[in-house]
C-alpha cells in the first residue's frame, strides 16, 4: 500500500513504554503509520483535532484528562473513530462502558498476554483491529456530551411513557437483490428471541432495549463478544435504562418472560426447552474462536425450540452466528438482521444476509419496536 494511502494512528497513552511498544506494532504493518503521540487526555484531544488522524488508541486511566472524557472532547468536536485499551476487571469493564456510549468503536485488553499467546498473533490482532477500526470512520458521527445512560430513560419513566411502536419497516435490501421481499407477519408463536452482535454491540443493545416495553412477554438472550470481566457490569447497564430485567446469565437460570439473559464471556450458552427453557452455561473449548458464540447458542435454539425462535443479528466483525442462523432457519426459526447503514461493522449481519437466511433487514432503530410487534 502507498504511503499516502496508510492508515494514521494517534496513540495516546501516559506510559512511554506502552506508547512505544503499540507504535511499533503499528508501524510494522505495511496498511498503518503513527502519526503521533499523546501522554494524556488532553493532549490527545488537542492532537486529534490538529492532526485529524484516521484512527486514536486511547488509554482509560491517564492524568490531565481520562480517556472517556477524552473520547466525549473528540466525539463532539471532531468525530474520529477511537479504539479504547481497557483492564480486564470489572472496574475496567465499567469504564470501558463508559467510553462506548461516549463513541468509541471498539476496544482491546491492556494485557497483551491476554489477548493472543504468541507475539505474532498479538501483532495480527492489533493491528487488524485498528484497520477494522479506522474503516467506520465514515459512520462516526457527533455526539452530545451528555452519556447514553444519562439522558435515557428511567425504568419508572420507561413504564410511564413507553415510545408507541413503529409500524413495520421494509424488508427489502436494495444492495442485495437476491434478498426476497417478506410481508409483515406475526411472531406470536415464538417462545424465545436471540440476539447475537460484537462489535458496535452494546450501543446497539441500549438503543434497542429501550424501545421494548415492560410488557413484553417473551425472554431474551443476548450473546454479546465480550471478556469474561465485562459482561456482569455490561448486564448491570443495560438493566438500568431497559425497562425490562437484565441479568448475566447463569447455569440453570429459567427462561422467564420479560427477562433478558446476557451470556457471561469467556464460556459458551446454550438453551434448552425443558421447564419451559432453561440456560446451561458450559466451560469453552479453546478450538472455539468466539467465547460466547452466537454459532452455538444459535444451534441450541434450533435443536431444542425450533420455528419457536427468532434469532436477530446485529453488527459485529466476521460471521459468528452464520452458522447458527442456518440450522435455526432449516429448523423452521426466523431470522432479522440489521441493516448496513446503521451498523459500526457489517460483518456478522452481512454473513447471514449473503447467505438469504434474513426474513427482515432493518435499521437499528426499528429492530426493539418491531421485536414487541411481532414477537409479543
Amino acid at each position: 500500500m502507498a504511503q499516502s494511502m496508510k492508515v494514521r494512528v494517534l496513540v495516546v497513552d501516559d506510559s512511554g513504554f506502552f506508547q512505544r511498544r503499540v507504535s511499533e506494532i503499528i508501524n510494522k504493518d505495511p496498511r498503518l503509520e503513527v502519526i503521533a503521540t499523546a501522554s494524556n487526555g488532553q493532549e490527545g484531544v488537542e492532537k486529534a483535532l490538529a492532526l485529524k488522524p484516521d484512527v486514536i488508541t486511547m488509554d482509560y486511566e491517564m492524568p490531565v484528562m481520562d480517556g472517556v472524557t477524552a473520547v466525549r472532547n473528540i466525539m463532539s468536536q471532531c468525530p474520529i473513530p477511537v479504539l479504547m485499551f481497557s483492564s480486564l476487571t470489572y472496574e475496567g469493564a465499567r469504564i470501558t462502558l463508559d467510553a462506548l456510549e461516549a463513541g468509541a468503536v471498539d476496544f482491546l485488553s491492556k494485557q497483551f498476554d491476554a489477548i493472543a499467546a504468541s507475539e505474532a498473533v498479538l501483532h495480527k490482532t492489533l493491528t487488524d483491529r485498528i484497520f477494522d477500526v479506522a474503516a467506520t470512520g465514515k459512520k462516526i458521527t457527533p455526539v452530545s456530551s451528555t452519556s447514553t445512560l444519562a439522558s435515557s430513560p428511567t425504568k419508572v419513566e420507561s413504564k410511564l411513557n413507553i415510545k408507541a411502536p413503529v409500524k413495520a419497516a421494509s424488508s427489502v435490501d436494495t444492495s442485495n437483490p437476491k434478498v426476497k421481499t417478506y410481508s409483515s407477519k406475526t411472531l406470536s408463536h415464538v417462545d424465545v428471541v436471540i440476539i447475537g452482535t460484537s462489535t458496535g454491540g452494546p450501543a446497539a443493545l441500549q438503543t434497542i432495549f429501550k424501545n421494548i416495553p415492560e410488557s413484553f412477554s417473551k425472554p431474551i438472550v443476548i450473546v454479546q463478544h465480550m471478556p469474561a470481566a465485562f459482561t456482569k457490569a455490561f448486564a448491570e447497564r443495560l438493566n438500568k435504562l431497559s425497562p425490562l430485567t437484565v441479568k448475566e446469565a447463569e447455569h440453570g437460570d429459567k427462561l422467564k418472560a420479560g427477562n433478558v439473559y446476557v451470556a457471561p464471556g469467556g464460556m459458551q450458552l446454550m438453551i434448552d426447552n425443558r421447564a419451559g427453557g432453561t440456560i446451561h452455561i458450559r466451560e469453552s473449548d479453546d478450538r472455539i474462536s468466539y467465547r460466547p458464540s452466537v454459532d452455538i447458542a444459535l444451534a441450541s435454539a434450533a435443536k431444542h425450540f425450533g420455528r419457536k425462535a427468532l434469532a436477530v443479528i446485529l453488527t459485529g466483525m466476521g460471521s459468528d452466528g452464520k452458522e447458527g442462523a442456518q440450522l435455526l432457519k432449516q429448523a423452521g426459526g426466523t431470522v432479522w438482521a440489521q441493516d448496513e447503514a446503521s451498523s459500526v461493522i457489517y460483518g456478522m449481519p452481512m454473513a447471514v444476509v449473503k447467505a438469504g437466511l434474513a426474513t427482515k433487514i432493518l435499521p437499528l432503530d426499528d429492530i426493539g419496536p418491531q421485536i414487541f410487534n411481532e414477537a409479543s
